[in-house]
């Protein structure tokens, strides 16, 4: 898998050198806690009776509900290539969102969130499966443990390569993101 991996690194660097080194150049800035609140707290784009809402895990697999919920994409979150680590550097970052998180359980102590990890389509698609998974509970791991976010607050969920913003085979760092989605009304 690594071989593969790395040939089509190599490749994508050397068919597309501009975009390759554009990547490197261009972090994605990180959002404020205002703008997290702010879109998490917005308005769902479907309402759902109280008789029709759903599990947890019927939410996860229904991507009609998923785009209804109120989201924010964070892609500044620098994970190692193949790693589900959080760096120590990343954490002011976390802190972010860990700000955002606490004042609207704070205002809406039932809120719920969902935490979806996604990957780039470099790697086989079980592989990023399991690292979308991975990279979600991480997140996760860190605002409970390091920012004292309830842990009932907070669900996981990895999409693995499945819902690409940037349609390619090669690396792209827009499609290396967690996604955060107020899920409270839409589940029972």
């Amino acid at each position: 898998m690594f071989r593969r991996t790395f040939i089509a690194a190599m490749a994508a660097a050397i068919a597309f050198p501009a975009v390759t080194s554009a990547q490197s150049i261009s972090a994605p800035e990180m959002p404020s806690a205002e703008r997290i609140l702010r879109q998490l707290e917005a308005e769902p784009r479907t309402r759902v009776d109280p008789q029709r809402r759903v599990t947890v895990q019927e939410f996860k697999r229904r991507s009609d509900l998923r785009r209804a919920a109120p989201s924010i994409d964070i892609q500044s979150i620098n994970f190692a290539f193949g790693s589900a680590e959080i760096p120590y550097s990343q954490y002011r970052k976390v802190e972010q969102i860990a700000n955002a998180l606490n004042r609207m359980l704070d205002r809406r102590p039932r809120s719920r969130v969902l935490i979806e990890g996604h990957t780039d389509a470099v790697g086989s698609a079980y592989s990023n499966q399991i690292l979308s998974e991975r990279r979600a509970e991480a997140l996760k791991r860190v605002l409970v443990r390091e920012f004292g976010i309830r842990s009932s607050a907070l669900e996981t969920v990895g999409y693995g390569e499945e819902y690409l913003l940037v349609q390619t085979p090669y690396e792209e760092w827009q499609n290396r993101r967690v996604t955060l989605r107020n899920v409270g009304s839409f589940l029972r």
